[in-house]
């Protein structure tokens, strides 16, 4: 749909309307497009960094950040699943 500026500004509502059901508007100058209007996006939630803090014991936390065995076996699982294509 394309519509002049003063239809536009007289029937801004219907238009708004119109996007929100999917259709496309057109704003012209005389017959020159000048303007599209489309949805808005919806702003998605920021995340947030430590959001689990607090939530896992300390031991848990420094046997999983400080044991080469450990290290070594996550080091050849990803190794292994590198290696073999997945089913």
């Amino acid at each position: 749909m394309q519509v002049t500026i003063h239809e536009a500004k007289t029937q801004l509502s219907r238009l708004i309307a119109a996007v929100e059901r999917g259709e496309e508007v057109v704003i012209a100058r005389r017959d020159t497009p000048v303007v599209r209007l489309v949805p808005a996006e919806k702003e998605r939630p920021k995340r947030k960094i430590g959001f689990l803090a607090g939530m896992m014991p300390l031991e848990v936390v420094d046997r999983l950040t400080s044991d080469p065995s450990l290290d070594a076996e996550i080091e050849r699982d990803f190794l292994d699943s590198l290696e073999s294509p997945d089913p």
